[in-house]
């Protein structure tokens, strides 16, 4: 037992059930809480909580725009960067064209520029034959007049006869040496 302000007992299960104008007042205080609560507390919260869920619901709005901006860049990065290696491989394989094209055009150039020099030398040797050939009959019927003249022991003085048995000697030995080959 356990006893209170005025001295008299009071049993033990009184301790866990409260006196009735205890329950009464307790019960004006919960209504009184309950009315200020649902009519000033209850509606700020709801708008602090409304406001926070619009918050919530536009950034993740916000969020998923983003997103498809970032898919629709992305796209559009991946088309230009496939149009720009398509351009890269044309420009590739042009150049590799071009740098075909500039090789053929140079071994073109080469042979012709071979083949004229070819030509060039063939005229000279040509011309140089030629010139070594006059030369050559000039000095030989010198040489056979200048023999001639001692075997017969006269001095041919026509140049024109002795240029013409000159000739005639010479193309007789030509013509054995054609012969011969």
């Amino acid at each position: 037992m356990i006893l209170s302000a005025g001295d008299t007992p009071t049993p033990g299960w009184r301790l866990f059930v409260p006196y009735v104008p205890e329950i009464i007042w307790s019960a004006i205080f919960i209504a009184i809480f309950a009315v200020v609560f649902m009519r000033f507390v209850l509606p700020r919260l709801n708008a602090v909580l409304d406001e926070r869920a619009e918050k919530i619901e536009g950034g993740i709005r916000r969020a998923e725009e983003v997103q498809e901006q970032a898919d629709q860049l992305k796209s559009d990065q991946e088309s230009a960067l496939a149009a720009a290696r398509q351009e890269a491989a044309a420009i590739r394989e042009k150049a590799r064209q071009d740098g075909q094209r500039i090789l053929e055009e140079a071994k073109a150039r080469a042979e012709a520029e071979n083949e004229r020099i070819l030509a060039a030398g063939r005229q000279q040797l040509s011309a140089e034959r030629m010139a070594a050939s006059h030369e050559l009959r000039a000095e030989v019927g010198t040489l056979a007049s200048d023999l001639a003249s001692k075997i017969v022991g006269e001095s041919l003085n026509d140049d024109e006869r002795s240029r013409r048995v000159i000739d005639r000697f010479l193309d007789d030995l030509e013509s054995s040496q054609a012969a011969t080959r």
